[in-house]
């Protein structure tokens, strides 16, 4: 069976996706475990970043595991119980306060592509391969879930990847702008982790208060919590860590964040 294998280094939070005999293909309670891990690591003060990524050299998530609809999908009661715990899951990265990054190597589809679209950054291997696979199976979408992915890659494109079901490489995620960089394979984790030391090195505060307005002006651009979202950038003028910062410029060093 499938599990989530998460751990922690310095300032960084992993949950890697494991179910290498079926590609990483997501259980119930795999989905289920993303909320738990997530909500684990934004109570953890010593993370400052959160690295989604899966097992093995051959996919990041293959989507579902198809052998368990039959069972928990088959009727309309089973079927909403899966999509509401489904819709959880797919929705925390982006409500979680801190970084989240999905480290994308091999297949990532349906499921797989729905969770890292809901992350804030995502880096691919050249290898990498995308798919929504929901028209060849049957499934409705979800409009939020719709509604992600055209903010995050535009309708044209959302069209195409729902419409045709088809797959497409890494040149073109990059191209959609889906991902934000792609490498060699054997260069992927170099690069993640050089995106999550940028990010641990920086202001929590400020990180926190740019996701919190970026997800606002997305996700609600008609009903953005603006009040709130001045409150939080209000504390970071206030923080000891603004006084850090600028005094770290003036003696050209590092600046040395505590998150307060």
């Amino acid at each position: 069976m499938g599990q989530l294998i998460v751990s922690k280094k310095g300032a960084v939070g992993t949950i890697v996706f494991s179910n290498p005999t079926k590609m990483n293909a997501m259980t119930f309670d795999m989905w289920m475990g993303v909320p738990k891990a997530l909500k684990e690591f934004e109570a953890d003060p010593d993370i400052r970043v959160i690295v989604l990524k899966g097992d093995g050299e051959k996919a990041f998530i293959s989507g579902a595991d198809i052998s368990q609809f039959e069972d928990l999908r088959s009727t309309p009661e089973g079927h909403q119980a899966y999509e509401d715990h489904l819709a959880v899951a797919m929705k925390y990265p982006t409500v979680c306060s801190k970084p989240v990054i999905a480290q994308i190597k091999g297949y990532c589809f349906g499921g797989g592509l729905g969770l890292a679209a809901a992350c804030d950054i995502r880096i691919c291997s050249e290898d990498a391969t995308f798919r929504m696979p929901a028209a060849r199976l049957g499934l409705g979408y979800g409009a939020e879930g719709i509604k992600q992915f055209q903010n995050l890659i535009g309708m044209a494109n959302t069209v195409d990847i729902f419409m045709t079901a088809r797959r497409w490489n890494a040149a073109e995620a990059l191209r959609m702008g889906f991902v934000s960089k792609v490498t060699p394979v054997n260069d992927l984790q170099a690069a993640v982790d050089e995106y999550t030391t940028m990010i641990a090195e920086n202001a929590p505060l400020t990180v926190k208060a740019a996701k919190y307005e970026i997800r606002q002006n997305v996700t609600n651009p008609d009903k953005a919590d603006m009040v709130g979202a001045q409150k939080m950038v209000d504390i970071c003028f206030a923080s000891e860590d603004f006084k850090e910062g600028r005094k770290a410029f003036m003696e050209k060093r590092i600046p040395n964040f505590q998150g307060r």
